[in-house]
């Protein structure tokens, strides 16, 4: 992954954002990277619902 990647600001939407607020604050931004990631891997510019859910799920939450 190159610097880039990192900068490339992606779009979340509401329900993403949501979902993520649900998630304990102190593990948030760390889980809010693990999903970007997951994200550029699979080619998406938009996080939705259902990747916070898929990454939920793999993450064992």
């Amino acid at each position: 992954m190159d610097n880039s990647d990192l900068t490339d600001a992606l779009e979340w939407t509401p329900e993403a954002e949501t979902k993520l607020k649900n998630i304990p604050f102190f593990v948030r931004a760390q889980a809010r990277q693990r999903i970007e990631a997951m994200a550029r891997e699979a080619d998406l510019e938009t996080v939705t619902a259902e990747l916070v859910e898929q990454a939920r799920i793999e993450f064992g939450q």
